[in-house]
């Protein structure tokens, strides 16, 4: 999903998220754009709280039903 076009846009944002932001860019020899988009790539990637809540639970299920039998033989 990279893409070398880039395309402007407005926002805003709390001033102290985009100091550490600017910071962290700065830190790491980066420019401030660059910062930016690679986090909103990351929150694109993550998604929601309760789809990544879903995923968890979804291998912690299969877990469970994957160790089922060690469980019962643990339990005795």
């Amino acid at each position: 999903m990279v893409s070398t076009t880039k395309e402007q846009f407005t926002g805003r944002a709390a001033p102290e998220l985009l100091a550490e932001m600017r910071k962290m860019a700065e830190a790491e020899g980066r420019e401030f754009e660059a910062t930016l988009e690679d986090a909103i790539r990351l929150y694109v990637e993550c998604g929601t709280e309760e789809r990544a809540h879903e995923e968890a639970m979804a291998h912690y299920r299969a877990s469970v039903e994957k160790n089922r039998r060690l469980a019962e033989l643990l339990a005795q």
